[in-house]
C-alpha cells in the first residue's frame, strides 16, 4: 500500500530547516502561508463531528486553512480558474520569457515586487 506525499508533509518535515536558512528571504505572507498549508486539515485548526442521520456513522472532520495557496482547499478552484483563464487566451503562440535582474536591484524589487515588476512590464 503506497501513501502518497503532501505539500503539507514536505512543509512539516523541511519547513523549519528551510526556514531557518532563509530566514531573511522569506516575506511575512510566505511564512503564513507556510504555517496555513503545515495545519490545514489538522487538529491545530479545530474540528468538528460529521454524523450520518441513516446509519449513525461518525467520523471527526478537521477545519481547512482556506487559504488561497493551499493544494488541499483551493486545488478545484485553480484548476476551475485555469480553464476559464485558457477561454481567454488567442489562439497564437505565447512565449515564456525570464531574467535575471543585476544583484543591485534584486534586493530592491524583493521588498517593492508591485512597483517594479509595473516598471519591467512598462519596459
Amino acid at each position: 500500500m503506497s501513501t502518497s506525499l503532501e505539500v503539507a508533509d514536505i512543509f512539516r518535515s523541511a519547513g523549519p530547516a528551510y526556514r531557518a536558512v532563509h530566514t531573511r528571504h522569506l516575506s511575512l505572507h510566505q511564512l503564513k502561508v507556510m504555517s496555513a498549508i503545515e495545519t490545514c486539515r489538522t487538529a491545530a485548526l479545530g474540528g468538528h463531528v460529521e454524523a450520518c442521520d441513516d446509519c449513525g456513522h461518525w467520523r471527526i472532520a478537521y477545519n481547512s486553512c482556506r487559504n488561497r495557496h493551499c493544494p488541499k482547499c483551493q486545488g478545484a478552484a485553480a484548476r476551475t480558474w485555469l480553464t476559464e483563464r485558457e477561454a481567454d487566451l488567442l489562439p497564437v503562440g505565447y512565449f515564456h520569457v525570464v531574467f535575471t535582474l543585476p544583484a543591485e536591484i534584486g534586493e530592491i524589487a524583493f521588498h517593492n515586487k508591485a512597483t517594479v515588476y509595473d516598471l519591467l512590464f512598462r519596459a
